[in-house]
């Protein structure tokens, strides 16, 4: 049965630290980026809060309690530390939205070379559940990837085809979603199949990320859905169509991955759901052909409605979690929180949120 987790329970499961270690996590973070919900916010956007019922932790000192009934739109964020095929099975159906009709699993397909991404065994289950295809898109950097056959070849070395039918969604070209709101985006370009799905599961591996600082689920939508020439439009923040937007400044990159999640959210309609695996937490993405290994222990599944105050959680037990020095310095040395306060800015989610265990 799902049930709301006190302050001492949440804490717990997030770090497994003392207080102590909770207070040098904060100072050290204001001495730097005025980045996660546990620590407190400098500019007026950055208002997101940890939630947990019945007591709540507050950015600047999170030993105080606080009067939740002035905190409003707070997702549910569901938590399992079971981190197993039969816990991502769980999860999803926590979240209490099922698919139905079509289904696409946006999953990452994995560079040659790399072996972190999330393994056909694990999330079987979760697939054979909900009937779905595994869709991927083409990248914008070369390599097997960047072509449909190659990346096909690659789907299958990987496993993903012995499991579940397989679409590149920019097989057959490209289709503009229009992306309302926006700071730098007018539109997001994603591959044309998407228009065939009734549903999407956003089924993403929350690590790090050598440009982004981190990357869970929106990331794996506004760069994952996104078409290769719809990939460089995100990186150069809108100017250009081709290659990574050299040049582009970080928080405007960033800022149109959230504005890129946005439009494919809004064209969805409600009919998504969004899923982090806390595994394998290297510093590095799964589009590297050598990713650094991992330096943290796993820490669990999330799933939400809401991506934004999912993606804020996670974020959240990174900081929370002793062993996690190399990932939040990943995350501050490319301002990574700023997508998240910039998504909540343009209307798209709440960095506020309520912790709910499963388990």
């Amino acid at each position: 049965m799902n049930k709301k987790i006190s302050r001492r329970e949440a804490l717990r499961i997030m770090a497994l630290t003392s207080t102590a270690f909770l207070v040098s996590c904060a100072e050290r973070a204001k001495k730097l980026l005025p980045t996660p919900s546990l620590i407190s916010s400098q500019t007026p956007i950055q208002t997101s809060t940890l939630t947990i019922n019945p007591t709540e932790v507050s950015h600047d000192k999170p030993s105080i309690e606080i009067d939740t009934e002035k905190d409003i739109n707070r997702a549910n964020v569901y938590l399992t530390k079971t981190v197993s095929s039969d816990g991502l099975l769980r999860i999803y159906e926590a979240i209490g939205r099922k698919a139905f009709g079509k289904v696409a699993i946006k999953i990452h397909s994995g560079e040659p070379g790399g072996h972190y991404f999330l393994q056909p065994d694990f999330i079987s289950s979760l697939v054979n559940e909900v009937k779905g295809t595994f869709v991927e898109c083409n990248t914008a950097y070369g390599g097997r990837r960047s072509t449909t056959d190659s990346h096909l070849v690659v789907m299958e070395e990987h496993g993903f085809t012995s499991i579940a039918p397989v679409d590149i969604m920019d097989a057959d070209g490209t289709m503009s979603i229009p992306v309302v709101g926006g700071k730098h985006l007018k539109e997001v370009i994603v591959g044309s199949h998407l228009s065939n799905y009734d549903f999407v599961v956003n089924l993403a591996h929350f690590k790090g990320h050598m440009m982004g600082g981190f990357g869970g689920v929106l990331k794996n939508m506004a760069i994952g859905m996104a078409a290769s020439v719809g990939k460089s439009l995100v990186h150069s923040a809108g100017t250009q169509t081709t290659g990574f937007g050299m040049g582009t400044p970080q928080d405007d990159f960033l800022e149109s991955m959230a504005e890129a999640a946005k439009g494919i959210a809004d064209y969805m309609k409600g009919n998504m759901i969004f899923i982090d695996v806390m595994k394998n937490l290297s510093v590095d993405c799964d589009c590297m052909s050598n990713p650094a290994a991992p330096t943290m222990a796993d820490i669990g599944i999330l799933a939400s409605l809401d991506p934004v105050a999912l993606d804020q959680a996670c974020v959240d037990l990174i900081y929370a979690a002793s062993d996690s020095k190399n990932v939040i310095e990943r995350i501050e040395s490319r301002n990574g929180i700023h997508i998240l306060e910039h998504a909540e800015t343009i209307g798209f989610g709440s960095r506020q949120y309520e912790l709910v265990s499963i388990d």
